[in-house]
């Protein structure tokens, strides 16, 4: 971690040498109050101290009278009353009977109304499992193994790199029938995990929210604990040790991250001390009518420093990788999910949330700044500019953007029976207009298979084998387009159901040739994008792809190159969306000599037919198009080639 060169800063008076303390000082208190701290973890929640017995702190300016409760004093709201510190809205005690594993809440008497409620610690670093709504002291001690890791990670999540992500449930990726379905624990996950990522070729894991939630059908988007893993799982220390785990087999993690909103149940955030603390008052700002949640203040200053330090959290304890923001659209517009007259604009009469959006701009100066090394994704899904711009020059800063239009179109295009694909061929092409406006992420998430819409290939039309040809269109056509990857779990063989959080994966289906051919391909794809520069170097800049024929409605085909930063390093990739083989289908090439196939998607080992170009084409000396060389293809039914110069010094073949 690096952090500010400034010896008064938050974080180096957080971190500096002398400072373990968990009292907050002074300067604490100043920079929580003016939303640029962001180690308030190491101040406020419940610490340790080094003789024994636990201090707490609070953030309660709207109480008039505050107490820990707990297993060590009877729960009794007399016994342990907490003092304010000056009139900072800080409230603090040390409690010499509390030790690590003492379970506690906060009762809170509010000046307001004589509201009187109990209140789980926001900054605690664990959690009873639910539906007990109780917080537990907890040290986050952990000797951790991934150095090598650690070092190099900055290497590993380059932006001209491969980075293909798994995106994944812990509560339903792997269950145990015989065990009344239990799901698997932090540490019990993180072998078999490990090596289903390496059998497949991802780079990263990409966790739905693991932080504390109460209701476990939300997925995590319902968060009450922003600095706790949930304990359904296991402890603080077993996510580190699957982190860990990972981190040495060579994989990066990436944590989910809500920022947008919280549940309204009592123990949590929302009416905090009798006021709307973290949320706005009005609900035609601080109610999500969506989700039936509430919305972050994100003009408090201290509700800034509180997400600040979430963020700043999961980083330096958990080491993690990378955070994926979710719902950002929602926290950009003040009018998302409203009707007219259920907003209010800001200050400048448009419908812009320009609080939310200086904190997202904050969020990643300060990110990269102390983690220079760590990845941050936007789940945005509106033209809103430069999201992944520099806030020095208006943008929000992220790393990545997901790329919604695209999965949008393709989809929406796939879902098409073929006779009619050639009416939405701009579905496919319109991509290309907009794709170096951000530097964007492929996502095929979680939310294209629930609610009714069926698993991706039950989306796809056709009987069966048509439906897994689509579906192999669709991997292939994501691999190959510029942008880094996203695949939830279950999609990389053909799931048949929508996905369940109740319930395994269906891992049974991998008996059946058709769900291992499409296994088959992920691993393929995935080893050939690790492997082939021209598939990764170029995804943010115009040398990365051309098209050879964007306009082949007539017979849904599209031929398009991918290059790397090398003269050699170039693909050729044709797909073909009906399920008629176009033979002599001729395109234009760049140079000349033998093209290798290195992939077809109808190949026997997919559960393909088998079409395709016997292993390789020479191409001829007819110019085609405006290109001085053609080649002379046969397109599979529903299929896709790609196709490689056999004279360039890369291997051709996919490393296994």
């Amino acid at each position: 971690m690096t952090t500010s060169a400034d010896p008064t800063s938050p974080q180096a008076i957080a971190t500096a040498p002398g400072c373990a303390s968990a009292e907050l000082g002074d300067q604490d208190i100043y920079f929580f109050n003016e939303g640029t701290h962001s180690r308030l973890y190491d101040k406020l929640g419940a610490h340790c101290l080094p003789e024994g017995g636990v201090h707490f702190a609070l953030w309660a300016p709207n109480a008039q009278r505050v107490s820990v409760i707990g297993d060590f004093n009877g729960w009794g709201h007399d016994r342990n009353p907490m003092q304010e510190i000056g009139s900072s809205g800080v409230w603090e005690t040390s409690i010499p009977e509390a030790h690590i594993g003492s379970y506690y809440k906060f009762h809170i008497d509010s000046r307001v109304n004589g509201y009187q409620v109990d209140k789980v610690d926001p900054f605690g670093f664990r959690h009873a499992v639910a539906p007990i709504k109780e917080s537990i002291v907890c040290k986050l001690d952990y000797h951790w193994n991934d150095q090598r890791w650690m070092g190099t990670r900055g290497d590993r999540q380059k932006l001209d790199g491969p980075i293909t992500i798994y995106e994944m449930h812990l509560g339903s990726w792997m269950r145990i029938p015989e065990e009344k379905n239990r799901w698997l624990s932090y540490r019990e996950v993180a072998p078999k995990l490990a090596d289903y990522l390496t059998d497949r070729g991802f780079t990263h894991v990409e966790f739905l929210p693991i932080m504390e939630h109460p209701f476990y059908g939300s997925w995590g988007y319902q968060t009450t604990g922003y600095f706790a893993p949930t304990s359904r799982f296991g402890s603080p220390q077993d996510l580190m040790f699957l982190i860990d785990f990972l981190h040495q087999r060579g994989f990066g993690v990436i944590l989910d991250w809500v920022p947008s909103h919280f549940p309204e149940d009592e123990h949590g955030l929302a009416f905090f001390d009798g006021t709307h603390l973290f949320e706005h008052q009005d609900p035609r700002q601080g109610f999500h009518p969506d989700w039936k949640s509430a919305i972050f203040n994100y003009g408090r200053h201290e509700v800034r420093a509180f997400l600040l330090s979430s963020a700043a959290f999961w980083l330096e304890k958990y080491h993690i990788d990378g955070i994926r923001v979710d719902a950002v659209a929602s926290m950009l517009y003040l009018d998302y999910g409203r009707k007219a007259g259920e907003w209010i604009p800001n200050i400048r009469g448009g419908k812009e949330n320009l609080d939310a959006v200086s904190f997202l701009q904050q969020l990643n100066r300060d990110v990269h700044a102390d983690f220079p090394d760590v990845l941050t994704i936007a789940e945005e899904s509106t033209s809103w500019p430069k999201v992944t711009g520099l806030p020095s020059n208006g943008g929000l800063g992220f790393d990545l953007k997901w790329d919604m239009g695209w999965m949008n179109d393709t989809l929406r295009y796939l879902r098409n029976d073929p006779i009619y694909r050639k009416y939405h061929h701009g579905e496919l092409t319109f991509r290309s207009v907009y794709q170096y406006a951000e530097k964007y992420l492929l996502p095929l998430s979680h939310d294209e298979v629930v609610h009714g819409k069926a698993s991706l290939l039950g989306q796809m039309p056709g009987d069966p084998w048509q439906k897994f040809a689509n579906l192999r269109l669709l991997l292939v056509n994501q691999y190959t387009q510029p942008g880094k990857k996203l695949l939830f779990m279950g999609d990389e063989f053909g799931q048949w159901t929508e996905w369940n959080h109740d319930a395994s994966l269906d891992w049974h289906l991998l008996a059946w040739p058709s769900h291992r051919g499409a296994q088959k391909l992920v691993d393929d794809l995935n080893r050939l994008y690790r492997n082939q520069p021209a598939l990764h170097e170029g995804d943010g800049e115009s040398f990365g792809f051309e098209w050879l024929n964007a306009d082949d409605s007539e017979r849904s085909a599209i031929v398009f190159l991918r290059r790397g930063r090398r003269e050699n390093d170039i693909l050729l990739i044709a797909i073909n969306y009906t399920p008629v083989p176009r033979e002599n289908y001729r395109v234009g090439s760049p140079i000349g000599g033998m093209w290798r196939e290195i992939l077809n998607s109808d190949a026997k080992i997919y559960w393909g037919s088998g079409c395709g170009n016997l292993g390789a084409i020479e191409a001829s000396p007819m110019p085609y198009h405006k290109w001085p060389k053609s080649l002379t293809l046969t397109l599979p039914p529903l299929g896709a080639v790609i196709l490689q110069p056999a004279s360039t010094e890369a291997s051709a073949r996919i490393a296994r």
